[in-house]
């Protein structure tokens, strides 16, 4: 299950930023959302950053908005 909530779907631009900030080496295009594809994106940044499914989700769930 995606920890995309509908407040980091909201606010992809601004969550964009944030994980670019956490791994250096993502890029726009691994970044690339559509809608109802989070595990795609998902998969992408775990490939890229070598994180796991579970420590992403966690950078999610405490991701804060301004």
């Amino acid at each position: 299950m995606s920890s995309f909530s509908d407040q980091v779907k909201g606010n992809w631009n601004q969550a964009k930023g944030k994980l670019k900030q956490q791994w250096a080496d993502l890029t726009d295009d691994d970044l690339l959302y559509t809608e109802g594809k989070e595990d795609e994106v998902m998969g992408r940044i775990q490939e890229k950053t070598g994180e796991t499914k579970e420590n992403i989700n966690k950078f999610f769930d405490d991701m804060k908005f301004d």
